[in-house]
C-alpha cells in the first residue's frame, strides 16, 4: 500500500498535479454556528439563512464540499470583501479560494440562502497542495439571534426593482440588517426566519398551524426529528420582528396577534433569561396596519417591563422610496443598511454596556 501511494504521489507530481487533503466535517477544528442537525456529523443539514461554517487555515487554497443543489453561499477570506458561489447545480465540490500567498488565512461559509426546500449539507473541506488546516477559530464574544420573516432572510435584497420577484438567485441574508449588525458588533449570529412566517398566523393566512409558534423549537423549521436545545446557543440580545405576515392582510385577528406575542415572548425568556429581548416593529407595514402594530407592542412592551422582563423596544422606519426596493417591494441593499443603522446604538448598548 505504501508502495501504491508514493507511485500515485510521484505521478501527481510528475503530471503537474497538486496532493490534496480531505478534511470531513466532523474534524474538531472546524467552527460551526448556527441550527445544526449533527445526526450524520458527516452531513450536517441546515435550513436557516446565516449559518455559519469557518476554519484557519496555512496555505494557497480550500475547496467545499456540500450536496449538489443546495443553494448560494458566501464566502469571506481574512475579512475581505465577501463573494457569493453556487451550489445549486450538481456539482458536490466548488473552490472557495486557490492560489492564495502563501502563510496563515481565515475562512468564513455563511448560507445566503433560505435552506427549507433545499436542505443542505455541508460535507467536509479538500486542501490544496500543501495547505493545512490550524486550531479551531475562537467564536465571537458577543452572541444575537434574530428571529423574523422575510426582511430578517434577505428576501429578494439584490434585485434590480420592486417588480422584480423572488428567487434563490436574488435574495441573500449578508445584505439583511441582521447580518450586517452582527458584523459590525463582532457578535456570532443566529437567524431564526422564514419568508412569509408569521407569529400566529402566515401571510394571507396560509399555512395553518407552521408559524413560528409552531416551529420555534426545532433545529430545522418542518422538521420534528430533532427538538432544538437552547443551552447549544445561549445569546446576550434576542431581536424580534414578527408580525408583518400576521397583519399586512385582511382577516388578521389584533387580539390574538398580541396574545401570542406575550406568550412568545415569555418563551423566550424561559428559555434564555441571560438574554435581553428587543421587540421590533415592521419595516414593511403601513397605515392601518403599522399604526395598530405600534399601539399593540407598545402596550405588550409596557407591560412586560413592568413583569420584570429584560426587554426593549424600537419602532422601525418604514421604507424609504429613495433606497430602492427589492423583490416584491422587500427591503434593498440600502433599506437595510438603513434598519442597521437605527438599531446599532441600541444594540451597542446591550452587547457592551459601558457601567
Amino acid at each position: 500500500m505504501k508502495q501504491l501511494l508514493a507511485l500515485i504521489l510521484l505521478l501527481c507530481s510528475a503530471l503537474g498535479i497538486s496532493a490534496q487533503t480531505v478534511i470531513e466535517a466532523d474534524d474538531a477544528r472546524i467552527l460551526y454556528s448556527g441550527r445544526i442537525n449533527f445526526s450524520n456529523p458527516k452531513s450536517p443539514l441546515f435550513v436557516y439563512p446565516a449559518t455559519q461554517i469557518a476554519v484557519d487555515f496555512r496555505g494557497t487554497g480550500i475547496a467545499m464540499k456540500a450536496k449538489p443543489g443546495c443553494g448560494y453561499f458566501m464566502v469571506t477570506i481574512d475579512h475581505q470583501d465577501a463573494y457569493k458561489v453556487s451550489f445549486m447545480g450538481q456539482d458536490s465540490i466548488v473552490t472557495l479560494a486557490s492560489g492564495l500567498p502563501k502563510g496563515n488565512h481565515s475562512l468564513q461559509v455563511m448560507l445566503a440562502t433560505e435552506g427549507f426546500e433545499l436542505r443542505p449539507e455541508f460535507r467536509g473541506f479538500i486542501l490544496e497542495g500543501d495547505t493545512q488546516l490550524l486550531a479551531k477559530p475562537l467564536a465571537p464574544a458577543r452572541r444575537i439571534e434574530f428571529i423574523g420573516n422575510s426582511i430578517t432572510c434577505g428576501y429578494g435584497s439584490e434585485a434590480e426593482s420592486q417588480y422584480e420577484h423572488y428567487s434563490l438567485d436574488n435574495s441573500n441574508h449578508y445584505y439583511s440588517y441582521a447580518a450586517i449588525l452582527a458584523r459590525e458588533l463582532f457578535a456570532e449570529e443566529m437567524c431564526v426566519a422564514r419568508s412569509g412566517i408569521g407569529l400566529y398566523r402566515n401571510y394571507k393566512g396560509k399555512f395553518p398551524g407552521e408559524t413560528m409558534e409552531n416551529w420555534y423549537d426545532y433545529t430545522c423549521i418542518y422538521d420534528s426529528t430533532q427538538v432544538w436545545q437552547p443551552e447549544r446557543f445561549r445569546p446576550d440580545v434576542i431581536c424580534v420582528n414578527l408580525g408583518t405576515n400576521d397583519l399586512s392582510t385582511a382577516g388578521y385577528d389584533i387580539d390574538i396577534y398580541a396574545d401570542s406575542y406575550r406568550k412568545f415572548i415569555r418563551r423566550l425568556h424561559a428559555q434564555q433569561p441571560q438574554a435581553q429581548i428587543v421587540i421590533l416593529t415592521s419595516q414593511m407595514l403601513s397605515r392601518t396596519a403599522r399604526q395598530l402594530q405600534i399601539d399593540t407592542l407598545t402596550a405588550i412592551y409596557q407591560q412586560l417591563k413592568a413583569e420584570g422582563l429584560p426587554v426593549h423596544f424600537q419602532i422601525l422606519q418604514t421604507q424609504d422610496p429613495a433606497k430602492g426596493y427589492g423583490a416584491d417591494w422587500h427591503p434593498s441593499k440600502a433599506q437595510h443598511r438603513q434598519t442597521a443603522d437605527e438599531l446599532l446604538p441600541l444594540l451597542q448598548s446591550l452587547l457592551y454596556p459601558t457601567n
